[in-house]
């Protein structure tokens, strides 16, 4: 499992189910970009076998955990 997690404003609830969406920039987002970014994050995770969570409090930052499977030795 990798962590990131950030002290910034945060991701309204109603906005968090569409982080992922190919070309979805957030309504707060103040830089420029293309929203692919965790687009790409999550197509690349889930096609190792793992996944991508998110959460987020507005005003407390955010949190993005992915966890992958282990390899067996």
């Amino acid at each position: 499992m990798v962590e990131v997690r950030d002290s910034g404003p945060g991701v309204a609830p109603e906005e968090l189910s569409s982080l992922f969406v190919k070309y979805h920039r957030t309504a707060a987002a103040q830089q420029e970009g293309t929203g692919l970014g965790l687009f790409i994050v999550k197509t690349l995770v889930e096609a190792q076998g793992g996944r991508v969570a998110v959460e987020s409090r507005r005003g407390q930052g955010t949190c993005f955990r992915v966890l992958l499977p282990a390899i067996p030795s």
